[in-house]
């Protein structure tokens, strides 16, 4: 049965986190530079100067793939635990990733199929 006192690292722990990533504002924000200007007010995007309107479409297949990217990241991601314990896990922990590894070559392959990653 877990009481009260057994959370004490971890609401210490949180509050030094809170605690550093406030001072670390309030510094950021008490000694950084505070210049203001039309130059320095005006939008920035990459060096590359702004031209139109920002609300103009375009092609969803930048953020098509930077989805898809984030997604078998994380799946591969799930394999380094699986690596680490590999020894202790056996052939049943080989099974079981080789199950996984097949949902995700299967995603793969559909993305592939389904013309994702094609640029025109």
């Amino acid at each position: 049965m877990s009481t009260p006192h057994d959370f004490l690292p971890l609401a210490l722990q949180v509050l030094i986190a809170a605690g550093f990533v406030g001072t670390a504002l309030a510094a950021a924000a008490w000694i950084g530079p505070k210049r203001a200007g039309k130059r320095k007010d005006e939008t920035f995007e990459c060096g590359i100067e702004q031209k139109g309107n920002a609300r103009s479409p375009f092609s969803v297949k930048y953020f098509l793939v930077a989805i898809l990217f984030v997604l078998f990241d994380v799946e591969v991601i799930f394999m380094y635990p699986w690596a680490v314990n590999f020894k202790d896990l056996g052939w049943f922990g080989l099974a079981e990733m080789l199950v996984f590894l097949t949902f995700v070559m299967a995603g793969f392959f559909y993305v592939i199929k389904k013309g994702a990653l094609k640029w025109e």
